[in-house]
């Protein structure tokens, strides 16, 4: 494989960003956040004052945003015009906000090729990784927006395992208040979000890792070993 595409998917809570982004480092390829994406775009519209039921508005909102994402794992960044808002997407108003943007049909057209631009941006030379590839990683990118990806995961948990990882995540803790918090914030994100699309059940070609049981190095090593099997299988 002289351009290696590694696609992640998952619900939330699941690990795929953390995850994601430490293969990626590890392997010297760039790293794609696209949840990121669509938590840009619900920061700009309400930045903009587009209310976010009116579909058409956010759709052209969103055609128009000016959106920088960086690509190196060691140091992400997201701007909108000169704003960076790597923290600010992160709040919980956009997490309670950031569905209504991305069960935008329109908005998801527009955002998934800005996404498979930057995959085959990396085929480049003289882009980040030097033509090595990227990890991306999302909802869809397995199935839609990368199904022809060298390698395909569908990265998941239990729901008990992933909120305790939300909850520890935003509150620092897994008790029982924080997962009490954190459990609509996941749960709805998830029943809105796959009302679009489908990242609960691996398609076909799809490997599954389960990280339920696993730690953020144990779950690591589970994603480089499919990848290596498929590097393996690649070079015969």
């Amino acid at each position: 494989m002289s351009t290696l595409v590694v696609a992640i998917d998952g619900p939330s809570g699941s690990g795929k960003s953390s995850v994601s982004r430490e293969v990626a480092r590890r392997l010297g390829l760039a790293y794609l956040d696209t949840g990121a994406m669509y938590r840009a775009a619900t920061w700009w519209c309400l930045h903009e004052g587009v209310p976010l039921d009116d579909q058409p508005a956010v759709a052209r909102a969103v055609r128009a945003l000016p959106l920088d994402q960086g690509v190196d794992p060691a140091a992400p960044h997201v701007r909108v015009g000169t704003t960076d808002v790597d923290e600010a997407i992160r709040e919980t108003a956009i997490s309670a906000a950031v569905s209504a943007v991305a069960t935008n049909l329109d908005v998801r057209d527009e955002l998934r090729e800005r996404q498979r631009a930057a995959i085959a941006a990396q085929a480049d030379a003289s882009s980040f990784s030097a033509g090595r590839g990227i990890v991306a990683e999302g909802r869809d990118i397995t199935t839609v927006v990368a199904p022809d990806a060298d390698v395909r995961i569908l990265l998941t948990a239990s729901e008990e395992a992933r909120l305790a990882r939300r909850a520890r995540d935003v509150h620092g803790s897994d008790d029982d208040d924080a997962v009490a918090a954190t459990r609509d914030q996941v749960l709805r994100r998830d029943a809105d979000d796959s009302t679009v699309v489908q990242f609960h059940v691996a398609a076909d070609g799809v490997v599954t890792v389960d990280s339920s049981d696993l730690d953020f190095e144990q779950t690591v090593q589970a994603v480089l070993a499919v990848v290596a099997r498929a590097a393996s299988d690649g070079a015969r």
